[in-house]
């Protein structure tokens, strides 16, 4: 299974997709289409924990006071379920790996990954 979930209004998702051969990727928008509740599970499983695909960048993080707040796993899960912006993004699934976020890292991760 290949697929990517990404913000289609995100220069640097675009970017980083432009880079790589996408075919037989699965794309999914997730402004137009939500993530549900079994692709968060999904990613979770397959990441360790909602933590590792929470973004702290996204600016509703600050503006919602959440950067002053305990957060746990189930807060995560919630707030990435809620708010699309909250899901560290492009991530990537390539059979049973996942790749999370756009560091320059985990860009070639997935270029290795494609082969």
């Amino acid at each position: 299974m290949k697929k990517v979930y990404y913000l289609s209004t995100c220069s640097t998702c675009k970017r980083i997709m432009s880079e790589l051969p996408m075919d037989g990727f699965e794309k999914q928008d997730i402004k137009s289409e939500s993530i549900t509740p079994d692709q968060i599970d999904q990613m979770k499983s397959m990441a360790g924990s909602y933590e590792a695909l929470f973004s702290r960048v996204a600016m509703k993080y600050r503006a919602m006071g959440l950067n002053e707040m305990e957060l746990n796993e189930t807060d995560y899960r919630k707030y990435i379920l809620q708010e699309y912006t909250f899901l560290k993004r492009p991530v990537f699934i390539i059979d049973d790996q996942i790749f999370i976020g756009n560091s320059k890292k985990n860009v070639e991760a997935v270029k290795a990954a494609l082969g």
